[in-house]
């Protein structure tokens, strides 16, 4: 019999604000180094009102990392320091790169009602992989397979493999997986898991009991972004559950659907230099990259 992965932490989002002044959920990041490795941050930016994200995100650079960015609703324009223009529109994703660094800039738009929905990851390189050339992986929402499960689950395959239909972002260094699954109410969702790999889920819609034991868990309080709960492990939208190690996470719902991002990959477990949107292994490697920024160095290829 598998093992399922219980409940290790569950996380509400809090509200931060980013870039020239966007107003996000962050749901992990800095503080919480190294929980989540391979991971650094995941954001959530779903809004209802252009003034909340239409200042966006103006140029900036990157090293060291992988962005990935899912878009439900709206648009995000983006331009970088390798010629790239584009739009990343509702259901598609920009899986990111930046290796050796690179420049670029987000700018949410909105869909006509001026709402805006997405989400943004961040990934750690290793230390082997940090100064590779960057490069870009642009999936449109048509590219992304969706299966149909038994109990009416139904899910879409960015990344991973899910009863033998693969998701379009292959090759990647940490050996993730990211899958956005829907269910509807009394349903249950079983998936296997890599052991030893970190697994997270992120509810967007209704919620979910992340684990078939009635006391899935008990830990200390650990600050007020943090649930303390012994009994009641449905986790509902915007909060994040981070799971324990084991063979296969057990979903399921009651009298509500339910709607989450699950995310997976292997961890790194090298130690982690960070400074804003640049992300190394030692201080000294920190250092040098935000002195090859003002020095006008920072680019290892030629911009556009």
């Amino acid at each position: 019999m598998k093992t399922n992965r219980k409940i290790k932490k569950i996380i509400k989002s809090k509200p931060t604000l980013e870039g020239a002044g966007v107003r996000l959920k962050r749901a992990f990041g800095f503080s919480e180094v190294p929980l989540f490795d391979p991971f650094l941050l995941f954001d959530d930016f779903r809004a209802d009102h252009p003034r909340d994200y239409i200042q966006g995100f103006p140029w900036h650079p990157h090293r060291g990392i992988e962005t990935i960015t899912y878009v439900l609703s709206g648009d995000v324009e983006h331009g970088d320091s390798l010629g790239h223009q584009g739009v990343i529109g509702s259901g598609d994703v920009q899986w990111m790169t930046a290796g050796n660094g690179i420049i670029h800039q987000e700018m949410p738009k909105g869909d006509p009602a001026g709402r805006m929905a997405g989400f943004q990851l961040w990934a750690n390189l290793p230390a082997r992989q940090k100064m590779m050339d960057p490069r870009y992986r642009d999936v449109t929402s048509r590219q992304i397979p969706e299966v149909a499960l038994a109990h009416g689950v139904t899910v879409k395959i960015i990344c991973g493999t899910v009863q033998g239909t693969q998701g379009p972002v292959r090759d990647i260094v940490i050996d993730p997986e990211y899958l956005d699954v829907a269910m509807p109410a009394r349903a249950e969702f079983v998936h296997p898991t890599r052991p030893g790999h970190t697994v997270l889920a992120y509810v967007i819609g209704g919620q979910a009991y992340f684990c078939r034991e009635k006391d899935p868990f008990t830990y200390e309080r650990e600050g007020e972004n943090y649930f303390d709960l012994h009994r009641d492990s449905f986790v509902g939208d915007a909060n994040l559950v981070l799971l324990g190690d084991g063979e296969q996470i057990v979903v399921s719902t009651q009298d509500e659907p339910a709607r989450f991002l699950l995310i997976s990959g292997k961890p790194i477990g090298e130690p982690v230099a960070w400074y804003g949107p640049i992300v190394m292994n030692t201080q000294k490697e920190l250092r040098v990259a935000f002195e090859e920024f003002e020095q006008g160095t920072f680019l290892k290829h030629r911009p556009a």
